[in-house]
């Protein structure tokens, strides 16, 4: 028989998962508002995330990800509108 032991997530594990998290809906809005202002930050706290590292690596990496195709997506649908990018 295994035992299984439970170990708690450490408080800096539980904050790079609320910034990650943060990086994702910050990427996402700034797909539809200006995404010079929104996503370059959303890449800063992706990565700042990733640094953090522990049990969150996976949800860090989605949010770079994330962050990255956001910025694609939004820089190439303000640049085809003709919307302000800042």
């Amino acid at each position: 028989m295994t035992d299984i032991s439970y170990e708690p997530a450490r408080p800096s594990e539980t904050i790079a998962g609320f910034i990650a998290s943060i990086a994702i809906f910050a990427a996402l809005i700034g797909i539809a508002w200006h995404p010079l202002r929104l996503i370059p930050f959303a890449m800063l706290l992706s990565l700042i995330a990733a640094a953090m590292g522990g049990r969150h690596q996976r949800l860090s990496f989605a949010a770079a990800m994330i962050s990255a195709a956001s910025f694609f997506l939004g820089m190439t649908i303000a640049v085809v509108a003709g919307t302000p990018l800042w």
